[in-house]
């Protein structure tokens, strides 16, 4: 009976793994707008953005302008925007599925090199018909394990390119040597 039920653990965790949602990441030098897509396959998941302008593209330049992030929904409505700012992390709740618009402004005569990343957290329920009571919690705590292991690695990276952008800024010529 004991192998029964860890072959229905390996199965459960089979199952689990195509409802993983990547994250999406880049960093990419701006001159004056950028524009990135993501789509989001349902309402009320909740999506998780962050970026931080690191360097301008010449070591004579450093300022502390930042640049514009207007974030609209699958139907083009704005849901969320980010003035002026050299580094912002939010989240919110998905209202419109579908494709949602990141449109990134610099309004500095210089190009800047910013670090982006978008993720999507889905907490997926499932309509269990096994007569195995575990399931049903085992698929909620597993889904929010993947989230809490996510927001870690997002943190982690987004304190990164923070200590990039602090690096460049305290020493911006040996930055380009």
């Amino acid at each position: 009976m004991e192998g029964l039920s860890w072959r229905r653990a390996c199965i459960l965790v089979l199952c689990i793994i195509p409802f993983l949602h990547p994250a999406a990441g880049i960093r990419f030098v701006i001159d004056r707008e950028e524009c990135f897509s993501h789509n989001v396959d349902y309402e009320g998941d909740t999506l998780h953005v962050s970026f931080v302008v690191i360097k301008a593209d010449t070591p004579w330049h450093y300022s502390e302008a930042g640049v514009d992030l207007v974030v609209k929904d699958s139907t083009g409505a704005q849901v969320r925007d980010s003035r002026d700012k050299t580094s912002d992390k939010f989240e919110f709740i998905v209202q419109k599925r579908g494709v949602h618009r990141f449109c990134f402004t610099n309004k500095s005569p210089y190009h800047e090199t910013i670090d982006f990343d978008v993720h999507v957290g889905h907490y997926s329920y499932f309509d269990q018909h096994a007569k195995d009571e575990h399931f049903a919690p085992l698929f909620e705590q597993i889904a929010k394990l993947d989230e809490a292991l996510y927001n870690i690695q997002f943190e982690q990276h987004w304190l990164e390119a923070q200590t990039d952008r602090q690096a460049i800024c305290k020493y911006p010529l040996l930055a380009f040597v």
